[in-house]
């Protein structure tokens, strides 16, 4: 009898050990994981800023917690500013991972303690931004310094050419002209330092992991394209719009210009921004494609 009540004790821990492993298994801690697809939106708040009118601009950004599954959540319920409407600007297409100071909403100069929220809701989960004008939260623009004085940088100039009558398959090219003062100057690499950019390659001499462990797929993970023109760095970012877009730079630079090539597989509105920026002042210009 004794022992036939051991072997009951045994299996009966043995059944509560393994169905916390199950359970454990099954509600796999997302904080712990890296997904490429399946996952939420956090927006967040990025800071805010003065306008010369008095008024501020409030700056958002997001996490898209995907590696690499790009997201539409069009304006609306799912996606909508408080107070003042819904819709403030926020973008409706989301890049994989983190992207920091992604639109900014303008609110009068009596804004006071007012709150301005994000939110966003996928899968069912909503997930909010909560900005106010909190003085440790101020960006401040920082004045390019030579010599005895000060020397006010100017922000870079930029034109976008994107060409009419666009069709969903169709690989066009949208330019940006630029222009800057030349200040600040280029850095200049001391001695011994590296001219070539950081690459997400990995180093041919460190081990790999074991093809057992799961791994993200960030060669697919697309994010905003990076060009430069005269020095001047151009970003071009979709805000809004269907997922299946491509945006790839061209290697044939002309004099003052950036070019992309981009390729849209569905038709639709979408909403691009352009920013061009000399590593001190940026200037933004936002762009309407339609698509047939």
């Amino acid at each position: 009898m004794k022992n036939r009540l051991n072997v009951t004790v045994l299996y009966a821990v043995l059944g509560v050990v393994l169905g916390v492993a199950a359970n454990a298994g099954a509600q796999a801690d997302p904080q712990n994981f890296m997904f490429n697809s399946g996952q939420t939106i956090q927006p967040f708040f990025d800071g805010w800023s003065r306008n010369d009118d008095g008024s501020f601009e409030m700056h958002f950004g997001y996490l898209n917690r995907n590696y690499v599954e790009e997201l539409h959540v069009p304006v609306g319920a799912a996606n909508r500013m408080t107070p003042d409407g819904s819709d403030r600007g926020q973008p409706t297409f989301f890049y994989p991972r983190q992207n920091r100071r992604v639109f900014s909403v303008t609110v009068p100069s009596d804004w006071g303690e007012q709150e301005l929220i994000w939110q966003v809701t996928v899968n069912d989960e909503p997930y909010r931004a909560i900005g106010w004008l909190q003085p440790e939260w101020e960006i401040f623009a920082s004045p390019f310094v030579r010599g005895e004085g000060t020397v006010e940088n100017q922000p870079p100039t930029l034109a976008v050419n994107v060409p009419a009558g666009i069709t969903a398959g169709a690989r066009v090219t949208m330019t940006a002209s630029v222009t800057d003062d030349g200040l600040p100057p280029a850095r200049s690499l001391g001695a011994g330092a590296r001219a070539t950019l950081p690459t997400f390659e990995a180093d041919s001499n460190q081990p790999t992991l074991p093809v057992n462990v799961p791994q993200v797929d960030r060669s697919v993970r697309k994010r905003p394209t990076q060009t430069r023109a005269e020095g001047i760095s151009v970003t071009w970012t979709q805000l809004r719009g269907a997922t299946g877009v491509t945006v790839e730079p061209i290697d044939e630079p002309v004099e003052g210009t950036a070019s992309v090539a981009v390729t849209f597989d569905l038709p639709g509105d979408y909403l691009f921004q352009i920013q061009a920026s000399d590593n001190r002042a940026v200037v933004t210009e936002a762009v309407t494609i339609t698509v047939r």
